[in-house]
């Protein structure tokens, strides 16, 4: 089997088979975002949790509508940030945004990414970049306003904004 084969399987499994797919309570912050360019949407509710003073994500929980691309994503990226602190998170998410602009260019850190490694093809198809970054804009733009609804907004990095385009809500 070929690499590309491979990651074709590991994107089709997560589109089957998706992670933390079902919006669950209770949560700190919630989204909706919608892709204008082909109408996938994604609702994404994010919970923390203050350990030693850090910021850790508890939970994501999502639904989506849209190809497979945009609804593996998001259960991968879930996967990816559980149980991390925010800082590391969104370290993880910058390494995912850095390989869907690499326009193919860019060898992926494994170590880093894990699954999300699949999607290395993806960012050489600029109308896919935008289904396959959905879920992890809307988790950036939530776990910002989980951030300054809680206490816990000193231990994240200054990166979280809303994003343009984000529909937050409490």
């Amino acid at each position: 089997m070929q690499l590309e084969d491979m990651y074709q399987e590991i994107i089709l499994d997560h589109y089957r088979n998706p992670h933390h797919k079902g919006l669950r309570d209770p949560f700190d912050a919630e989204v909706y975002q919608v892709n204008p360019t082909c109408g996938d949407e994604v609702k994404l509710r994010v919970t923390l949790k203050d350990v030693d003073g850090q910021a850790v994500v508890e939970d994501v929980s999502y639904e989506s509508l849209g190809c497979s691309i945009s609804q593996a994503s998001a259960s991968v990226m879930s996967d990816l940030v559980i149980g991390k602190p925010v800082s590391e998170a969104m370290r993880v998410g910058d390494a995912f945004l850095g390989l869907m602009q690499s326009k193919g260019q860019l060898e992926p850190d494994e170590d880093v990414l894990e699954d999300a490694v699949a999607f290395a093809g993806v960012s050489k198809y600029p109308a896919r970049i935008k289904c396959a970054l959905l879920g992890w804009m809307a988790w950036k733009a939530a776990t910002a306003v989980a951030l300054e609804k809680t206490a816990l907004a000193s231990s994240a990095p200054a990166n979280t904004g809303n994003e343009t385009g984000t529909k937050a809500q409490s």
